[in-house]
């Protein structure tokens, strides 16, 4: 470049520069307009301002001709400036400026982040950047350049923003900190940079520093100019805050390309103008949500699909594709689980994804909030199924297919889907058996597809025999479909059916394939291996994966990754039909037993992995039958449960409804600790639901027990308190007939926990007696152990730590006979927070310290968050405000990874104090009144206590009638729930007088 302006004037690419004073204005002021003339009035009153000589003209002529004589100098051709009788101007070439080039690079920058493209995009922002040397044209004091020149100053700040914008959706931040902070520092009044700064250090869970930056950010402003920060910096500062970004550091921001698409069809057909549409209509409308509908068969996933491959270059970060089974012999997908699908699908892991449906939905758009996507939603059933599901997202396209026409979706533009016209349905037979032996025989082949009703489907696997089977002639294809049978009369055409194509197919597997095939339409998922094909055939495995070769090569059967096989929804449709014929289906109820055998073995053994405790060690299984089969999926360890978590739920309703009622609530039971440690709140208590109805249609009173027992227990961690305590109190009652002591004991124990939760504390501990006495006279010791980390929990929440520390010694001894290293730590943890209460700071910090460590050694994400809390609680009361609320960020990370939101609000709580402890009023009044908001949503009358509490804290300098009436409220909860704070409440009221 032969002119820099931004920062110190430079001439002809190197250091050189012009020294003159009046010169360098001049100079400075024709390359700001470069390519423009500069008037001669503009010029004086650069170099002179009010006060111009007479011969301002003059000198001004001297001036250009000194700088014509420079550029001589320097190898530039001194035309480059051209003189005018109106004035002078610099006429320059496309690289000849840096301010120039530097436009250039930020248009493209913002053209990649427009089209998606965020690495192109950096990439630009950062050579447009480097460009700059400092402040434009530093150093020329002219109040008319430094005018022009702060305007380029002000538009490198607002590149450096998007920048840093593009940088944090690339997961950048690590590399952002310094850069930021240096920018920050030098413009403290830019909110923008400042909340990028905040974001940054969230990202790598630096919460305490952002909040600094805010801090310092808001004493600016207020010292400064009088003000409050900006609404949306005031937004961002609560969410950190309240600990929404408290999971930033632990899973990366970056937008990596999700690429869930199924693979386009090579021969896609008859297609061509549909496609053209929508994507001009797309391309060229801006619209966001294109519904596709059609019949069966008709080709509408694959429409979809294509037109999504056609168009992901402009949607790079995420292709999203779901089965919302709204037309298929399974329940249609709810908004909640397609919701927990989708965002599986972008990478949220299981435990991040919010429990309520409305919160996934919220999760689910914030999500795509930033990126460019493709989200097909296939096989819907309804636009209320839909809706929740739509991004809202500018940079997001939805496409939707239906067997129905969708009415109700705002935006949605429809397309219905025909079937193919006679010549494409020919092109398409051409294309999958090869265009010579089509051509060859154009009566026969207009007959095939005929016979396939012009459904490309049926199409598609009719011609796939015939391209297997080069000796055929196309009439003897017509003939064949011709002779058949169409089972599926729900897809036909007009009076013709597509049964035959899907029957051909079929009968040229032979009989032990067919026998599979038709057993395998039993299976309830979505994907199945193997070992599934072994069990329901009873077939030893290298048999059954050479028939499953067999089924794949018909095309009866998909295999979209080694080892991993499924139907089409309308091939599995034609499996049951022929299951259901009477020649075969006295073979459905034996293959049904064989399947859920192997299902019940894994899932009552791989849950062991999770909890030995709550295993199905108790649980009276049949014998199993495949040792071999459970040997393979004991290997894949947890894999197996996390791969098969939907299946099993399917399978349990299956179960249900086939009658095998006892494999019905067994296989519940069975799989009950990886559901609930998990965080699968969902299938839990659909799974027991169903569980439920069995075991009472078995008029079994202790299954009905049991499945109510642990139906509590997802009601439980959804903080539905009145169903969980009804759910258990119907489980004691049934349970109190019961031979079994352990079962009832275990009963006795959970509702007693239920009960303290719900404040009934003397209730909780007289349950607690009940259930060591029977423990205690069935000698089983490793119950009672577990039952005592319950009842000192119980004793700390009644402010009974004496009591608790007791206990916690008898536990530590008993623990250690029956070698459970969990209940060790528990021990350890409780005899902590004993010592706390009890003002055994030092000892209480080294006993928490070290159960904090085996926590997270062992896993246990609940124990590890309730920890943080009780040493961030320690750190507050010893005077450390700052270390206290790390831990309780901390904490709430924890909590909030593991959805437990009663934890949740116990942490945010915690944290306000210790917040309100560093002098910042008004953030923890915010906070304590969120949780004031969700405790009492979730009817937790503790934590509503609290956060009532805190408010007063809050109010009593500034409102004493205000922070009396909180603490009214709050002391009438403590006393319902039975808490020694009240006394600490009345205290404080009587401080108010």
């Amino acid at each position: 470049m032969r002119f820099g302006i931004l920062g110190p004037l430079r001439v002809g690419g190197g250091e050189s520069t012009v020294t003159a004073g009046r010169d360098r204005i001049v100079l400075a002021m024709l390359l700001l307009r470069a390519g423009r003339l500069v008037p001669v009035e503009e010029l004086v009153d650069a170099v002179w301002e009010e006060h111009p000589p007479t011969t301002a003209r003059a000198q001004l002529q001297t001036c250009v001709s000194r700088l014509r004589h420079r550029f001589s100098e320097l190898g530039l051709a001194p035309e480059i400036i051209v003189t005018d009788p109106v004035g002078y101007g610099v006429r320059t070439a496309p690289a000849d400026l840096d301010a120039e080039v530097f436009a250039r690079d930020v248009e493209a920058a913002r053209a990649a982040v427009s089209a998606g493209r965020l690495a192109d995009a950096g990439e630009r922002f950062r050579s447009a950047l480097a460009l700059w040397r400092g402040p434009a044209l530093s150093g020329i004091p002219s109040r008319s350049v430094r005018r022009r020149a702060q305007v380029l100053d002000e538009q490198r700040l607002s590149v450096l923003e998007e920048h840093v914008e593009v940088e944090l959706r690339l997961g950048r931040a690590a590399e952002l900190i310094e850069q930021l902070a240096e920018s920050v520092d030098q413009y403290p009044l830019r909110e923008r940079l400042r909340g990028q700064l905040m974001l940054a250090l969230s990202s790598v869970g630096r919460q305490a520093d952002a909040l600094v930056v805010y801090r310092e950010g808001r004493r600016f402003c207020v010292e400064e100019l009088g003000i409050e920060p900006g609404a949306e910096l005031q937004a961002l500062h609560q969410r950190i805050l309240a600990g929404d970004l408290a999971l930033a550091g632990r899973e990366s921001r970056a937008v990596h390309p999700v690429r869930s698409l199924p693979r386009a069809i090579g021969d896609f057909t008859g297609r061509q103008e549909t496609v053209a549409r929508l994507v001009k209509e797309i391309e060229e409308d801006g619209s966001r949500i294109h519904l596709i509908d059609g019949m069966a068969g008709s080709g509408k996933t694959t429409l979809a699909v294509h037109v999504a491959t056609a168009l992901s270059d402009a949607y790079p970060d995420a292709h999203l594709f779901i089965d919302l089974h709204g037309h298929s012999d399974r329940e249609p997908l709810s908004a909640a689980a397609a919701l927990s699908a989708l965002l599986h699908q972008i990478g949220v892991p299981g435990e991040r994804i919010p429990t309520e449906t409305e919160e996934r939905a919220a999760r689910w758009r914030s999500e795509l909030s930033g990126r460019r996507a493709i989200v097909v939603l296939d096989n819907a059933a309804t636009a209320a199924q839909v809706a929740p599901l739509l991004p809202s997202g500018r940079g997001c396209l939805t496409l939707i297919t239906s067997r129905r026409r969708l009415a109700g979706l705002d935006g949605g533009r429809p397309s219905s889907l025909a079937v193919l016209s006679a010549a494409e349905a020919v092109e398409l037979l051409g294309r999958v058996v090869g265009d010579d032996r089509v051509s060859a025989e154009p009566e026969a082949a207009a007959e095939v597809v005929l016979r396939c009703g012009h459904l490309p489907l049926a199409i598609r696997l009719a011609g796939a025999r015939l391209a297997h089977r080069p000796r055929w002639r196309v009439r003897d294809l017509a003939d064949r479909l011709a002779s058949g049978r169409g089972p599926l009369s729900e897809l036909s055409a007009g009076e013709r059916s597509v049964g035959d194509a899907f029957a051909l197919s079929y009968a040229q597997v032979g009989p032990a394939a067919g026998r599979m095939f038709r057993l395998l339409g039993l299976y309830p998922g979505v994907f199945f291996d193997s070992l599934v094909a072994a069990a329901l055939t009873d077939l030893p495995l290298p048999e059954a994966q050479d028939l499953l070769d067999g089924l794949i090569d018909a095309h009866l059967v998909d295999e979209p990754e080694p080892g991993r096989f499924r139907f089409h929804d309308l091939v599995r449709d034609f499996a049951r039909q022929k299951l259901a014929e009477p020649d075969a289906i006295e073979e459905r109820p034996a293959a049904l037993q064989r399947l859920l055998n192997l299902y019940l073995h894994a899932g009552a053994e791989l849950a062991q992995l999770v909890d030995q405790s709550v295993s199905g060690a108790h649980l009276p299984l049949p014998p199993l039958e495949r040792p071999d089969l459970l040997q393979v999926y004991r290997s894949q360890g947890l894999d197996w449960l996390d791969q098969n978590r939907a299946t099993l739920v399917a399978l349990v309703r299956l179960a249900g409804d086939e009658g095998e009622l006892r494999y019905c609530w067994q296989l519940v039971r069975a799989c009950w600790s990886y559901w609930y440690a998990g965080g699968h709140l969902d299938e839990l208590i659909e799974a027991h639901t169903v569980g439920l109805r069995a075991a009472e249609r078995l008029a079994d009173d202790e299954a009905v027990a049991t499945m109510h027992n642990y139906l509590a227990s997802g009601y439980y961690r959804l903080a539905r308190y009145q169903d969980s305590l009804t759910s258990m109190e119907t489980a004691l009652r049934l349970r109190e007939r019961s031979v079994d002591r352990i079962g009832r004991a275990g009963t006795h124990k959970n509702a007693a926990t239920v009960y303290a939760i719900n404040g009934d504390i003397t209730s909780a501990l007289s349950h607690f007696d009940r259930a060591l006495v029977l423990l205690r006279a069935a000698g089983y010791e490793r119950g009672t152990v577990a039952l005592f980390t319950n009842k000192a929990a119980v004793l700390l929440m009644a402010g009974r730590p004496a009591e608790a520390l007791v206990l916690s010694r008898q536990q530590l001894v008993l623990a250690r006979k029956v070698d459970s290293l969990p209940d060790v730590v528990n021990a350890i943890g409780h005899a902590g927070m004993a010592r706390v209460r009890l003002g055994h700071s030092e000892v209480a910090v080294r006993l928490l310290e070290v159960a904090l460590r085996w926590k997270r050694r062992l896993g246990n994400r609940f124990g590890v968050g309730e920890l943080l809390n009780e040493l961030g609680a320690v750190e507050r009361r010893l005077g450390r405000p700052e270390a206290a609320a790390t831990r309780h960020r901390s904490a709430l990370a924890e909590m909030t990874e593991v959805g437990d939101r009663i934890g949740q609000c116990a942490s945010r709580n915690f944290l306000a104090r210790a917040i309100l402890d560093q002098g910042d009023v008004a953030s923890a009044l915010d906070l304590h009144r969120r949780v004031l908001a969700d405790a009492a949503r979730l009817g937790a009358r503790y934590e509503q206590a609290r956060a009532l509490e805190g408010i007063a804290r809050c109010l009593r300098a500034t409102d004493p009638a205000a922070a009396r009436a909180h603490l009214v409220r709050a002391l009438s909860l403590f006393r319902q729930v039975e808490s020694p704070e009240r006394h600490e409440v009345e205290r404080l009221l009587a401080e108010l007088g």
